[in-house]
């Protein structure tokens, strides 16, 4: 027969456990998780659950790891950085001043409600700044705003609780945002605006040749020179598509397979003749396409011109994908370590080629934990440099920095910018939940008294934080910035830091059109609100 454990054994048990921060931590990382599956209509916290469970153990005297906060905060922003770099710098060139504006007028009127109100309802700097996180859904914000009352040598927890307050209605609120916006105005996100698909969609069409003046010249010399931005990778011949070779030149009626955005396929077909319509059953594929990474250094930093992997080698590039970002080449475009090339051509000539580029499949899913390392050190130490006045971009400012230039420039050196998305995304929710349980334990102690004093008017101060720059944006966006429903929505996702509300707009369409916007939005919302954070909090003490 088992004895009963005795009830102060039991006791003394628990006891040593809550005193033990490491099983404190994941203790809030699962009771979090767990109110975050909880959906009301379908909307739920996910894992920013984690952030009100550490708040309720901060207000019952239980602790977490020191300086947990500082590592989740590095780590997400890293990995925030690396999942948009590659778009940020690319989109801010051709439609990012428009978005940049959007950003800027989104964040900059949240900030200024945010210090207005604050001053109004008579709120601590602390508690004003964790109103201005939490009502734009900003971790960063979060993270800098904390790190600058600790700068100042002053208590930080009443920004958890600003925070806390606000985060719920923040999430909740954008989601709901964009969800009834196209209802309203009764328009569908699918056909507003414009009938026609997303012009950067990546499409193949088959094209007969009508232009007698092309007659003779060769293709991959026309692909390289820039007189065509889709990529020609085959050719019908006898009613099979054929992988394009060096020497294939243009003929009247000739039939090419042609891959690019919508956009370039259009200018292209103008050039070349039409779209064939009438295509043989049996033209299918012959299979002689591939995937390969590339991860020989002598090809890294080299353009496809120089390159000449058609003429050397006897395959055609048709796709990169860099960071999870795929687009199509054109001559001068570089090739980058851990690039994904889609190639095209024999398969004794495939074979070969991935022997020459030192291709390894499983490097495609694998992580350099090095470039990890030395990215998130890197960007640390750019944090700690002095702006002058004392400011400085931070752990959360630093990191962001360094890992958009890494996610654009491919690598620093050594360090490379390439990781797995399921590792990046993984990585980026640990962290988050990290960062959260840190931050909700240190503000957990004074939440009653702070909801006590403030609890309506913190609430509805958020509120209006949250409703009142979303409005504007959308109103600028759509009248005077010339942007369609869902570039506006996709917009204003960005600049309220709302992966949630993207993901509703993303249920709804097929387009990529909110996708884009958000990225370039997303980063630039990051740093302005990592930089007004802190601002907030000097202007506010």
């Amino acid at each position: 027969m088992v004895e009963a454990v005795p009830e102060r054994t039991i006791q003394e048990m628990m006891s040593s456990l809550l005193g033990h921060p490491l099983f404190v931590l994941f203790g809030i990382l699962a009771v979090g998780l767990l109110l975050g599956q909880i959906s009301v209509r379908g909307i739920s916290l996910g894992s920013s659950g984690v952030l009100f469970a550490a708040l309720a153990a901060g207000h019952f005297g239980l602790q977490v790891p020191e300086g947990i906060t500082g590592i989740g905060t590095a780590l997400f922003v890293y990995c925030v950085g690396l999942g948009v770099g590659n778009r940020f710098f690319g989109s801010l060139k051709s439609q990012g001043s428009r978005l940049l504006l959007l950003s800027v007028l989104v964040v900059g009127s949240a900030w200024g409600l945010s210090l207005l109100l604050g001053r109004v309802l008579g709120l601590s700097a602390g508690v004003t700044a964790g109103l201005f996180a939490g009502s734009c859904t900003s971790t960063p914000g979060l993270a800098a705003a904390l790190e600058a009352m600790s700068a100042l040598g002053l208590p930080p927890g009443a920004i958890n609780i600003g925070y806390g307050v606000a985060y719920p209605f923040g999430v909740v609120g954008v989601v709901l945002f964009v969800q009834l916006m196209p209802r309203l105005l009764k328009q569908n996100l699918e056909t507003a605006d414009s009938p026609n698909q997303d012009p950067e969609r990546i499409v193949t069409r088959v094209v007969r040749i009508e232009n007698a003046g092309l007659e003779g010249r060769c293709i991959l010399r026309c692909m390289e020179e820039g007189l065509l931005q889709c990529r020609v990778t085959r050719i019908l011949k006898n009613d099979i598509l054929v992988p394009l070779s060096a020497d294939d030149v243009f003929a009247d009626s000739m039939r090419v397979f042609v891959v690019g955005t919508l956009r370039q396929v259009q200018r292209d077909v103008a050039l070349l003749g039409c779209i064939e319509t009438d295509v043989p059953a049996n033209h299918r594929l012959m299979g002689e396409t591939a995937e390969v990474i590339m991860l020989e250094p002598a090809f890294s930093n080299k353009t496809l011109r120089e390159l000449d992997t058609l003429g050397n080698y006897g395959i055609i590039i048709s796709r990169i994908t860099r960071l999870g970002n795929t687009f199509v080449p054109h001559g001068d475009s570089e090739i980058f370590r851990n690039d994904v090339l889609t190639i095209v051509g024999q398969p004794e000539d495939i074979a070969a080629f991935r022997t020459r580029c030192r291709h390894r499949s499983s490097v495609i899913s694998s992580t350099d934990i090095f470039s990890l390392a030395a990215g998130v050190a890197l960007g640390i130490a750019i944090g700690c440099i002095d702006l002058g006045g004392g400011f400085c971009l931070g752990t959360a400012g630093g990191p962001l920095l360094v890992a958009l230039v890494l996610g654009h420039f491919g690598h620093i050196g050594p360090v490379v910018g390439y990781m797995p998305r399921n590792t990046r995304i993984t990585l980026m929710e640990l962290a988050l939940m990290l960062f959260l349980a840190g931050a909700g334990v240190s503000g957990g102690a004074t939440l009653l008294a702070t909801l006590q004093t403030h609890g309506l008017g913190m609430f509805l101060a958020g509120v209006l934080i949250t409703l009142l720059p979303m409005l504007l944006g959308y109103v600028a966006a759509r009248r005077f910035l010339g942007m369609n429903l869902a570039e506006s929505l996709g917009g204003i996702c960005g600049a309220m830091t709302s992966t949630p509300a993207l993901g509703a707009i993303s249920a709804r369409t097929e387009k990529q059109t909110p996708i884009i916007a958000y990225a370039t939005a997303y980063p630039v919302a990051l740093i302005l609100m990592t930089l007004l954070a802190k601002l907030l909090i000097m202007l506010c003490v």
